[in-house]
């Protein structure tokens, strides 16, 4: 195991609470490129990214037409102090306001754009960040990963569309997985090869061939949305029939192990334990999500757990094995 990586980094930054990570324009353009149909007529909110420097705002300012938004409006957290990202001394936060081109313009210029100084610090969790979330239709950002619960819980409470960043071990918090289950919170498309590099100011632990200049690779990085995509409704294709030699019955749980998700049985109609990863191939079409295993949060096995064994995380021929979410295939195949 290594000493030192981007988990650590990551771990650094909860316990810190600097979530100071980028995102590269060319991420931002390979997800929304997914969405066009959700944008016109929409005032779009990215609450979460110095409005100066963010690529998300550069992004919808410079779409604001092809996309037909409404407005586009981007605050952030105050920077009271000048670090790499911002270039600046700023002990108040502000706000940029886009709603469109001047007569003429093809691209966005500095009159276009309106700049107001909040009276607060731009948490989004303060009354003057609230009320522009109430005037927003979708938010589009990359959340700071150490708030992330309380983010998307705002989210629901004011009953947003949106599309945030956030790493997948989320999946298995007790405040994500429910909504997850209630198919009110899905994946989008992804990161290419499950992993972002961010602009940030931690060190980067990645290979040579991972390697770029001031960034730092992260594995594990998802979106997290309710705004439908195509990927969501592609049927997972399966190939591999039912064998007890070959998907064993958990110790402390009634239901099999399937190791892979490109291994489900296409012909078992009883519960199933897969990684978390599963969730970037789930159509609800196919499949119905039925739990988690006990060491995520309490209750989440849904009576799957057999509570007399007194181990929570998933057990199989006395091996404890990773994250699992429980699933049903739908529409089993009859071989």
């Amino acid at each position: 195991m290594p000493t030192k990586n981007t988990t650590s980094n990551l771990h650094d930054a909860k316990k810190n609470k600097n979530d100071e990570f980028y995102t590269q324009l060319a991420d931002i353009e390979n997800e929304l490129r997914h969405y066009k149909e959700h944008f016109q007529g929409k005032t779009v909110y990215c609450n979460c990214d110095d409005p100066r420097i963010s690529n998300f705002f550069h992004y919808f300012s410079y779409n604001f037409q092809h996309l037909g938004l409404k407005k586009l409006i981007t605050t952030c957290y105050k920077n009271q102090q000048r670090d790499l990202f911002s270039q600046h001394d700023c002990e108040q936060a502000i706000m940029l306001e886009y709603d469109g081109f001047r007569e003429g313009d093809r691209i966005p210029n500095a009159d276009d754009i309106g700049i107001t100084h909040l009276q607060g610090d731009g948490d989004f969790r303060s009354e003057e960040c609230i009320e522009l979330l109430k005037q927003a239709d979708i938010v589009v950002t990359n959340p700071p990963f150490s708030l992330f619960r309380e983010y998307v819980a705002q989210l629901v409470e004011y009953d947003k569309k949106f599309l945030i960043i956030g790493h997948q071990n989320a999946i298995t918090y007790k405040e994500i997985f429910p909504l997850i289950k209630d198919n009110r919170l899905w994946l989008g498309f992804g990161f290419r090869g499950g992993a972002a590099h961010f602009m940030s100011n931690y060190e980067d632990y990645a290979t040579a061939t991972d390697r770029k200049e001031g960034m730092i690779r992260v594995s594990g990085v998802v979106w997290f949305t309710n705004l439908e995509h195509k990927k969501r409704n592609e049927e997972l294709i399966l190939y591999k029939q039912y064998t007890p030699k070959d998907y064993p019955t958990y110790d402390n749980y009634n239901a099999i192990e399937v190791g892979k998700t490109a291994e489900i049985p296409m012909d078992y109609d009883g519960v199933m334990g897969v990684p978390i990863t599963f969730l970037d191939k789930y159509n609800p079409d196919q499949f119905e999500v039925l739990g988690a295993t006990e060491s995520e949060g309490k209750g989440f096995a849904k009576g799957i757990w057999l509570v007399e064994s007194g181990i929570s995380q998933a057990v199989v021929k006395d091996k404890r094995v990773y994250k699992r979410i429980f699933i049903r295939n739908k529409n089993p195949e009859k071989v």
